[in-house]
């Protein structure tokens, strides 16, 4: 595996701004819904917000279901599970697909609906949604409202500023800004979080995180990279970003392979689910 970390150094004012705004609006509000990529949940942990939601109820989203295999991700769900918390997976972009998230998230409060209950007034559930950049908070919420609210785009740093928006029962949400920590330390973490688009392609080696890519597939399932004709197992990494270069006649001005155009095309192929179901993390 290469260095890649050392390479990278992206941790924007705005985010710093972001966790700090965090800090301040969690007690503004009953409960967390914490939005995680299936395709990297435990990359898409982040320790900043630990010490943000301290003891409030969580609800974790694992995010584009879809994009993995059941059984894959079935093995990080118990860790997530707890007496204060619960995990769903979806698929935020399906309509109708976060109508379990309301009675879910009367179930954590319970207690305090129960409480104001007594006390003769009902209660108006906020929560504030996080995670890291393009993890889909934004499609999350906009299902959730039924009709578009907020900014997505398949990238990071989208979303730029927070926004309460109000849910068709009353309940409100508050949508922040995609946010990582400012110092990765794990150098397959910020592999699966550049591949996943959580780290924006401008600050990427993209030749290096494809031939990461590569590595990862030839590790655990050489089968993925059939989907350029590539089957010699014997050939280097290098050598099947040569090949698959070739094979899709990415060339430049002098004949020359066009290295970067390749690269992008394979971290695009598998940020679409071109390559099938693939869960990035171990």
């Amino acid at each position: 595996m290469s260095e890649f970390l050392n390479k990278l150094n992206w941790f924007p004012g705005h985010m710093a701004k972001a966790l700090k705004e965090m800090s301040e609006e969690v007690k503004n509000v009953d409960m967390v819904i914490y939005v995680l990529d299936a395709r990297a949940p435990k990359s898409s942990i982040n320790p900043e917000f630990v010490g943000i939601i301290g003891s409030k109820p969580i609800l974790y989203i694992l995010n584009k279901a879809d994009m993995v295999l059941p059984e894959d991700l079935s093995k990080f769900k118990a860790g997530f599970k707890g007496n204060n918390s619960y995990v769903l997976e979806l698929n935020s972009t399906k309509t109708g697909a976060t109508k379990m998230i309301e009675p879910i998230m009367t179930n954590l409060c319970r207690e305090k609906i129960e409480k104001n209950r007594a006390k003769g007034f009902n209660t108006r559930l906020r929560a504030m949604v996080i995670g890291i950049p393009n993890s889909g908070k934004s499609t999350l919420i906009n299902n959730l409202c039924g009709k578009k609210k907020t900014i997505t785009g398949n990238k990071a740093g989208v979303t730029k500023g927070k926004q309460w928006l109000t849910l068709g029962n009353g309940f409100e949400v508050l949508d922040t800004p995609g946010t990582l920590y400012p110092k990765i330390t794990n150098n397959k973490t910020a592999i699966n979080l550049a591949m996943i688009g959580s780290i924006r392609n401008e600050v990427i080696d993209m030749p290096e995180l494809a031939i990461d890519f590569i590595n990862f597939c030839k590790s655990t399932n050489f089968g993925i990279l059939s989907y350029y004709n590539v089957t010699d197992k014997t050939l280097s990494s290098l050598e099947i970003l040569e090949q698959i270069a070739e094979h899709k006649n990415f060339l430049l001005k002098r004949g020359e392979l066009d290295y970067d155009k390749t690269a992008f095309a394979i971290i695009d192929d598998f940020r679409k689910g071109k390559l099938g179901k693939i869960i990035l993390d171990n």
